[in-house]
């Protein structure tokens, strides 16, 4: 039965959070920003200090994360998005290391408390239920596991299905405010992005399941699979390239071993249209990180093919994704909990795709990675590698042939300088020498 909500005024919720508190935030387009700035409002009039907060990604301002608010609040993410960035590379906000299949389970496990969560929801329901719209992700496992729950009542939030669905008795404390969600544009694809994109959708048949992050190099795959058939979705998040291929029957999910006929996925950033498109839609499924981004899950799908990006890659397949040297650029998300799981599906793809130079002209394959560089995806972890040149299997290949194979997607520029550092390191090989002499 519905019951009547209660709503209080931004001001009046936050005063939940206390000292020493660790406070939730849901991620990306659903960040409560009304909430947060009642918070920060709070922090600079000297009323809360040590105060820890956790997300992963969020779009808009992190005001809390700012140098000023130093001592006052501590920002410990659990992926380092673009609003962060400098912050966190300066010292003035911290990153947690964790796979994103785990980050509920920092909640659901004790390793970290959850004191307050503020979260947006879509208005309730005749049935009691609110949604969490395009935030599952760790959100679902802070609401479980918070004293207080603060919730942002927004009509613009989408009606979404799946784990999203929540009882409004899970809530404490309601806010309404109607502010439309914060969307993702993504420029078109270049010439590089492009070739990239064409040389994956070449490696995908039909039937398969895809996963593939949001940017220039997933759209730029997307847009290449217009003849394919029989795709199905199972991925950590979408954004508009995926609805052409829904409207024109490409992707139904019809091959699909789980949630058939669905689409799948924790959380969204895109326009109006993708947060449209989900809004009461019961073809999607919008469904807890635990569960999307579980390798064993991943692997029931056959032909499941994961697409991810990366910063570099040394000679032996060592892939860096969340560093630039020491400095931290994002995080490891998804691509170990994907990678992992398309490599266990039968016939499925691990992919990771990059352009074969930085736009400084830096070879992004490199003989060895830079001093500090974290390893997200191991050498043993590798499968496909595509560049704007071709792709590659490095699976089973010994290291000197998998520098042979990553030399041959290098730029151009860079495979002479790439072969004597493959020589010099491998060259005691007569094998090496023979190798290149026959490729």
């Amino acid at each position: 039965m519905r019951k009547e909500i209660k709503f209080t005024t931004p001001e009046e919720a936050v005063k939940v959070i206390k000292s020493g508190d660790h406070v939730h935030l849901s991620s990306v387009a659903s960040a409560p920003q009304c909430l947060i700035k009642a918070m920060c409002a709070r922090g600079e009039a000297g009323e809360l200090k040590d105060v820890r907060i956790h997300h992963l990604h969020t779009e808009g301002e992190a005001p809390y994360a700012a140098p000023e608010m130093e001592g006052i609040f501590q920002l410990d993410s659990f992926f380092v998005g673009g609003n962060v960035r400098k912050v966190t590379q300066s010292g003035f906000a911290d990153y947690i290391p964790v796979f994103l299949s785990e980050t509920q389970k920092l909640y659901r496990s004790g390793a970290l408390p959850c004191n307050v969560a503020m979260i947006q929801v879509s208005p309730v329901d005749d049935h009691g239920f609110v949604s969490l719209g395009t935030s599952v992700d760790a959100t679902l496992a802070a609401v479980e596991c918070a004293d207080t729950v603060i919730a942002v009542v927004n009509k613009y939030v989408p009606r979404a299905f799946g784990d999203a669905m929540i009882p409004a008795s899970m809530i404490d404390i309601f806010v309404q405010d109607d502010q439309p969600l914060m969307e993702g544009h993504f420029t078109a694809p270049n010439e590089v992005e492009t070739a990239i994109g064409r040389n994956c959708a070449a490696l995908i048949e039909d039937g398969a399941c895809l996963q593939m992050g949001i940017g220039a190099i997933p759209n730029a795959v997307l847009a290449q699979l217009g003849n394919h058939k029989n795709l199905g979705i199972h991925t950590e998040m979408f954004a508009d390239g995926v609805l052409p291929l829904v409207e024109k029957g490409v992707v139904n999910g019809a091959n699909k071993v789980t949630d058939k006929g669905k689409i799948v996925s924790t959380f969204l950033m895109g326009s109006q249209e993708v947060y449209n498109f989900i809004d009461n839609n019961p073809e999607v499924l919008m469904m807890d990180v635990a569960y999307t981004n579980d390798p064993f899950v991943i692997a029931q799908n056959p032909k499941f093919c994961a697409i991810n990006s990366a910063l570099s890659i040394d000679l032996t397949g060592q892939v860096c994704a969340d560093s630039l040297g020491t400095k931290f650029y994002s995080g490891v998300g998804g691509q170990v909990d994907f990678i992992y799981g398309a490599s266990r599906s039968e016939g499925g793809k691990a992919i990771i795709a990059m352009p074969s130079v930085t736009n400084k002209g830096v070879s992004k394959i490199a003989p060895v990675l830079a001093e500090g560089a974290g390893v997200v995806t191991t050498r043993s972890h590798m499968h496909w590698f595509v560049t704007e040149y071709g792709a590659v299997n490095l699976y089973g290949k010994t290291f000197q042939e998998r520098a042979r194979l990553l030399i041959s997607v290098a730029h151009p520029d860079h495979r002479e300088a790439l072969d004597r550092a493959a020589f010099e390191r491998f060259g005691s090989h007569h094998h090496y020498i023979k190798m290149c002499m026959g490729k």
